[in-house]
């Protein structure tokens, strides 16, 4: 693990890399179903405080690795079965979420246990790549050794946490400091030593694919959407607009994020990179959470839910909204400067988005809602398509 090249030429996510991801549709899932889940019976605090704890836990370690891989990455058998109990922790997570939510709603005390267990599997086997790696590249020993440094600090105090079971604000209080403390740990290490040798294209294609793995999440929300309808009303015009609606989201969540040429610019502004890293917790977040939102539509057809077709059709255009704001702010710090179509296009976008609420507290189904949803990155995407193309040279530039 002496560190790849930087510039290594037709870099690409490797099949390992590829199959790590895959946990992470689980925890994605459980994510999203247990914020739908509370949502759908209108407990929106409780419901937003677990997506905000959990969201981050899955997030950050899946960024920490992939940023560790793109410069150490040897696809050797240690570096294999260190991915191996990665693996095991994302999952062991995964099963902690729901007790994680169940103890917020409950307000006394955070069932952290199992959440902050799978945690700690994953980072420890971080630390472990991290001091191979001081060991074997002598020129970044300081870099890697506090990475593994901060790491390991901040685990002791997750696991501390566990024990100490406090009551919920305190706990929250210092879960909040120890997630500053971990974020501060890659600048540290980053701005304070030399460099790690990441590579910008193959970075910027992880987080596409992670992007594609969270939306797997909206076509789950679709198909639940159209299962409603159908038991609801039949295959009648009503389940079409449901399943045009949110299959035609997803397409344009995934268009609109692909016309930024994101390798091209972080290449082009590698001192730009933290911007781009962190600013996808917004991103990941904000895909899973409309899958979520779908998911609250799917109870409301069913008559399952609490809230009304208002409610849903706001849990859905919101988190779309956040989506595409979080793309037009990359896309702006990447480049240098706001571009005017841009703006217009969000404007465009946000307006469309708040028709379709508007829509449904006038009485429009929520089969027609999500159809004026979807509108929205369509309207990003037209506008890019038809005017942006020729911005995209002066983009890197």
């Amino acid at each position: 693990m002496s560190g790849r090249d930087p510039h290594e030429r037709h870099r690409a996510s490797t099949p390992l890399e590829l199959l790590f991801d895959l946990t992470f549709v689980i925890a994605f899932s459980q994510v999203s179903s247990q914020t739908a889940h509370y949502l759908e019976h209108g407990e929106v605090s409780s419901a937003l405080a677990g997506f905000a704890f959990t969201i981050f836990g899955a997030t950050w370690a899946w960024i920490n690795y992939s940023w560790l891989a793109s410069a150490y990455d040897n696809d050797d058998v240690v570096f294999r079965l260190a991915t191996l109990v990665e693996m095991i922790g994302v999952l062991v997570f995964a099963l902690g979420i729901p007790p994680a939510f169940a103890s917020i709603a409950a307000g006394d005390h955070l069932d952290n246990g199992v959440i902050v267990a799978g945690y700690v599997i994953m980072r420890v086997a971080a630390v472990g790549l991290w001091l191979r790696a001081a060991h074997d590249d002598p020129g970044r020993r300081r870099t890697c050794l506090a990475y593994a440094g901060n790491i390991a600090i901040a685990q002791a105090f997750w696991i501390a946490l566990i024990f100490l079971d406090l009551p919920f604000g305190p706990t929250f209080a210092i879960a909040g400091v120890l997630v500053l403390f971990e974020l501060c740990g890659p600048l540290w290490a980053e701005k304070r030593h030399v460099a790690t040798p990441w590579h910008a294209h193959h970075i910027a294609e992880r987080y596409g694919l992670l992007v594609i793995i969270a939306l797997g999440e909206v076509v789950l929300g679709t198909i639940l959407t159209i299962s409603a309808g159908v038991q609801e009303f039949g295959w009648n015009l009503e389940a079409g607009l449901l399943a045009f609606g949110g299959t035609a989201l997803a397409f344009g969540l995934w268009w609109s994020y692909f016309t930024i040429p994101f390798s091209t610019l972080v290449h082009a502004r590698r001192d730009r990179a933290f911007s781009f890293g962190y600013l996808h917790f917004f991103v990941f977040g904000a895909v899973v959470a409309i899958g979520a939102g779908l998911h609250v539509s799917a109870q409301v057809i069913a008559h399952d839910a609490d809230v009304d077709a208002v409610f849903a059709a706001a849990a859905v255009a919101v988190p779309v909204l956040a989506f595409e704001v979080m793309l037009f702010v990359l896309q702006t710090i990447l480049a240098g400067r706001a571009r005017a179509r841009s703006a217009w296009s969000l404007a465009g976008a946000g307006i469309v988005l708040a028709a379709a609420v508007v829509a449904a507290a006038a009485g429009v189904t929520l089969g027609g809602a999500l159809v004026v949803v979807a509108l929205s990155p369509a309207v990003i995407v037209v506008g890019h398509e038809a005017f942006g193309r020729r911005d995209e040279g002066a983009a890197a530039g």
